[in-house]
């Protein structure tokens, strides 16, 4: 809310690119926001079983923020040579970040798995 106010007020606009205060408040109070809500559902109301595929990603987190940032490139032009350049276009140009962007992070999600079910994961 305080994000908000300083952007209606004109004090401090949000602007996502440079990161100005108002948007990392925003951005902060809407990730406590799904923090609230995803403690109460899991843990208050006992709704475990849909959560694996967070539990999957958060075991290993820092696996997944190296996978994310080393292996994106590759993973990328690994679709489009064995899919076709135009394979995410099948629903409209439009909608092929989301289609290819929702791919990638399959991908990702199934080498998590796989770490996940050998119990490998990343420790500090």
């Amino acid at each position: 809310a305080l994000g908000l106010a300083l952007h209606y007020s004109d004090i401090c606009p949000v602007v996502k690119r440079i990161w100005t205060p108002s948007w990392t408040i925003f951005s902060g109070g809407v990730c406590f926001l799904f923090l609230a809500a995803f403690s109460w559902v899991i843990d208050v109301k006992g709704f475990k079983k849909w959560a694996f595929p967070l539990v999957v990603v958060g075991m290993n987190s820092i696996a997944a923020y190296c996978i994310a940032h080393f292996m994106e490139g590759f993973l990328d032009s690994s679709l489009q040579i064995h899919l076709g350049r135009n394979f995410f276009q099948f629903a409209g140009g439009g909608l092929e970040p989301f289609f290819r962007g929702g791919v990638i992070l399959l991908c990702y999600w199934l080498v998590l798995l796989w770490m996940y079910r050998r119990k490998l994961f990343l420790k500090i």
